[in-house]
């Protein structure tokens, strides 16, 4: 997949608790990020109207990131209903529903499979049940993009350990989206990603898009730090 800009692969998180907060970044992104992601916590707050000021204020795309999860038939036709926004990117858990999902995105709508979450450890799959071979997390991410794939998804997210295991794998023209990253540059306290990867090394494992969230929203210019994630990629290429 070739983009000729770097900002066009980097995606924004707006993890926000209020729609105000949200417009402001916004506004100071627009022509910094390709892609605005919407997670749970702004959507249950703001609904459409985020997504429909994202459309109005900039020419970027929306991924909406909402993890559904549920038997097939309720993804299905709330599938149907993310692909009438207009969204780009919809997440689903890697299972059964994930086909159904699949089936019902006629309009555009890339469906990827949620594998691992960066968040989690060995020991968190541990206690999750998995099974021992799969509480390697790239032996789990590695298994559940195989299903992804089998059940119709257009590709990933996955952490930047996994990336380059997944582009040889399944091909180029299997998405993958990579969340967890943090520039060389960028320091953050507190961190709940426990595997993490920077935008150069992500990008030349192979991975599509990548998810920059603190490092550019907790920047003194949020801009000016989306610019450097951008030329670190597009030095990458």
């Amino acid at each position: 997949m070739s983009k000729s800009k770097g900002y066009e692969r980097l995606i924004f998180p707006l993890d926000l608790p209020t729609y105000e907060e949200a417009e402001r970044y916004v506004e100071l992104l627009n022509g910094h990020v390709g892609v605005f992601k919407v997670g749970l916590e702004l959507f249950v707050k703001s609904g459409q109207e985020i997504l429909e000021t994202i459309k109005k204020k900039t020419n970027a795309e929306i991924f909406l990131d909402l993890k559904f999860l549920d038997i097939p038939a309720t993804v299905g036709r709330a599938t149907k209903v993310a692909d009438d926004l207009g969204v780009k990117f919809l997440t689903v858990h890697c299972d059964p529903c994930l086909k159904k999902a699949a089936e019902n995105a006629t309009k555009g709508t890339k469906i990827l499979g949620v594998t691992v979450l960066t968040s989690a450890s060995a020991e968190d799959l541990k206690t999750m049940g998995m099974s021992p071979e799969l509480c390697d997390p790239k032996n789990l991410v590695m298994h559940r993009a195989k299903m992804a794939k089998g059940y119709g998804a257009d590709g990933i997210v996955c952490s930047g350990e996994e990336v380059q295991d997944i582009r040889r794998e399944f091909g180029p023209d299997f998405l993958t989206i990579v969340p967890g990253i943090r520039p060389t540059w960028s320091v953050v306290k507190g961190d709940d990603q426990s595997r993490i990867t920077t935008p150069a090394q992500a990008i030349s494992r192979g991975a599509d898009y990548i998810v920059v969230g603190r490092p550019i929203r907790d920047a003194k210019n949020p801009a000016e730090a989306a610019d450097r994630v951008a030329e670190e990629i597009e030095k990458a290429l």
